[in-house]
């Protein structure tokens, strides 16, 4: 995945297998023409990627993590990792992300429900 952005295009990052990744897609094609699809379950996310969307969000990685996931639940619960540590988790297990991540321009947004999706346009023409 390349870290360089176009701030015209919309970035989703979701899974294809969950109903908010669904949604979220859905949501982003009636917010932009051309949307730049990221779907964990076929693609990888690098850590420099993944460090600049924690960035833009003002997150942890631990804080993109869902934490209900059975792979989190067997593997990961009760684990004390520091923030390096949370970031290879994520990056190597990127189907325990808890919400899909929409990106357009440096604006990044959780959508936890999906319809969040539709603040990335609020908050592009803010910036305008």
């Amino acid at each position: 995945m390349s870290t360089t952005l176009n701030a015209k295009e919309l970035t989703l990052v979701y899974d294809s297998g969950t109903s908010e990744g669904r949604k979220a897609l859905a949501y982003a094609y009636t917010l932009a023409p051309k949307v730049n699809k990221q779907d964990v379950s076929e693609v990888s996310l690098s850590t420099t990627f993944v460090r600049q969307v924690l960035k833009q969000l003002n997150l942890r990685p631990k804080d993109l993590l869902n934490r209900a996931h059975p792979y989190y639940q067997e593997h990961l619960r009760g684990r004390d990792l520091d923030g390096e540590g949370w970031l290879q988790v994520l990056t190597h297990n990127p189907g325990l992300l808890k919400a899909p991540i929409a990106l357009q321009g440096d604006k990044a947004v959780l959508c936890e429900p999906a319809s969040l999706i539709n603040t990335i346009n609020e908050a592009q023409r803010k910036a305008s």
